[in-house]
C-alpha cells in the first residue's frame, strides 16, 4: 500500500471529524466523521464555504487562517459551532498543511466529553460564586459608612443658619439613599423564603401576564408540559427569577417587529445540577429570537454589574441566579444571532 493510500485510509476511518480548508476557508476535503458532525454528505460539503455550514461560531472564523502565517498549529478547547440550530461544544485544532505546492488548513474537531463539560460548568459556577462573595463584601463595606454620611447630612441640615443651603445637604441625603438602594440590590436576598408545593405553570402565567402588560407587541408562546408535578419552592422568589430573565428578553426585543418569546417546560430524568444528580427535575426554557448575547459577555453574564443593555444595571440576572441557587437549581444560557435560550433546572 502506498503512503498516500495509507494516509487516505487513516483519515477515512478516524473518529475525529477532519476537514481540509483552502486559504479562503472553502472546504476541500471532509472525512466521514465530519459528514456525521455536520449532518451533510461530503458531496454537499466540498467547495462550500465553512461559514455556510456553520450558522454561528463562538470564535472568529478568520482566526483559523493564522497557522498559514505562523506555520504553527493552534488549538481552542472550548468552541461552540451551531449546526442546524443545534450547538456543538468542540475542541478545535487547526494545522498548516502543504500539499501539491499549495497551502491548506487541516481542521480537527472533537466533541467535548460530558465529564469535561461538567467540570467546566462547576469551575464557572465556582468563579461566579467567588465574584458574588467579593461584591457582597464590598457592598457591606460601602453600606456602613453610607449610614453615617446620611446621618451627618441630616444633622448638618438642621444646624444650617440659612435654610436655602439645605438644598446641598438634601443632595447628599438623596445620593446616599440611591447608593444604599443599589447596595441592597447587590446584596440581594440572603435567605431562602418560605417554600411550599406550587404549580410552576401558575408562576409562569403570572410572569407572562406582567411582561405582556409591559410589552404588548411581543408574541409570547406557551409550550407547557402538563405532566409536570408540583415543585417545593418559594413561588415569589421563583417568579422574580423568571421575570428578570423574561423582562430582559422583552426589553431587547422592543424594537424588533417579529419579536417572540417562547416559554417551554419539560420534565428531565437524571439531571446533573452543579455536580449533584437528581432523579427528576423541571426544565424551563426561555427562548427569544433577538440579536443574541455578545460572546464576550456570555462567560460573565451572571456577574453583578455586567449588562449587555445600555443603561442596564446588570443586577437582574445575578439576582435570578442567586434565587435559583437557593432552590438548588441552575441556569444555563446558549446564544447566537436569532436565538437565545436561558434554561433553568429546578430539582423536583
Amino acid at each position: 500500500m502506498s503512503t498516500n493510500n495509507l494516509s487516505t485510509a487513516i483519515l477515512e476511518n478516524i473518529v475525529t471529524a477532519t476537514i481540509m480548508l483552502d486559504e479562503s476557508l472553502l472546504i476541500r476535503y471532509a472525512n466521514p466523521a465530519a459528514e456525521q458532525l455536520f449532518s451533510q454528505s461530503r458531496k454537499r460539503l466540498i467547495d462550500t464555504h465553512l461559514s455556510h455550514v456553520i450558522q454561528h461560531a463562538s470564535m472568529d472564523l478568520a482566526l483559523l487562517t493564522q497557522p498559514l502565517q505562523s506555520g504553527q498549529s493552534i488549538t481552542d478547547s472550548d468552541v461552540t459551532f451551531v449546526v442546524d440550530g443545534k450547538p456543538l461544544m468542540l475542541e478545535v485544532t487547526v494545522s498548516p498543511l502543504s500539499w501539491e505546492k499549495n497551502l491548506f488548513l487541516l481542521v480537527e474537531m472533537r466533541k467535548i466529553g460530558q465529564q469535561r463539560r461538567l467540570t467546566q460548568e462547576l469551575n464557572q459556577h465556582a468563579q461566579q460564586q467567588a465574584a458574588k462573595l467579593l461584591v457582597r463584601g464590598l457592598a457591606h463595606e460601602i453600606k456602613n459608612p453610607l449610614g453615617g454620611l446620611r446621618g451627618a447630612a441630616q444633622l448638618l441640615q438642621k444646624m444650617l443658619p440659612d435654610p436655602s443651603l439645605g438644598e446641598y445637604t438634601q443632595i447628599i441625603i438623596e445620593q446616599a439613599d440611591r447608593l444604599r438602594a443599589l447596595v441592597d440590590r447587590l446584596l440581594g436576598p440572603q435567605k431562602p423564603g418560605k417554600k411550599q408545593e406550587e404549580n410552576l405553570h401558575v408562576v409562569l402565567e403570572k410572569v407572562r401576564q406582567l411582561v405582556e402588560l409591559e410589552a404588548p407587541k411581543i408574541e409570547i408562546v406557551r409550550d407547557y408540559d402538563p405532566s409536570l408535578p408540583d415543585i417545593l419552592m418559594d413561588p415569589d422568589q421563583v417568579e422574580q427569577a423568571l421575570l428578570n430573565i423574561v423582562s430582559n428578553a422583552a426589553q431587547i426585543l422592543t424594537n424588533q417587529d417579529d419579536g417572540q418569546i417562547i416559554l417551554k417546560t419539560r420534565t428531565v430524568h437524571q439531571a446533573n445540577i452543579h455536580g449533584h444528580r437528581y432523579k427528576l427535575a423541571a426544565r424551563i426554557e426561555i427562548i427569544d429570537n433577538g440579536p443574541g448575547i455578545p460572546s464576550k459577555l456570555q462567560d460573565t453574564l451572571f456577574y453583578p454589574m455586567v449588562s449587555g443593555r445600555e443603561g442596564g444595571t446588570g443586577l437582574g440576572l445575578s439576582i435570578s441566579q442567586n434565587l435559583i441557587d437557593q432552590h438548588k437549581g441552575k441556569i444555563d444560557v446558549e446564544s447566537w444571532p436569532g436565538r437565545t435560550t436561558f434554561t433553568i433546572y429546578l430539582p423536583i
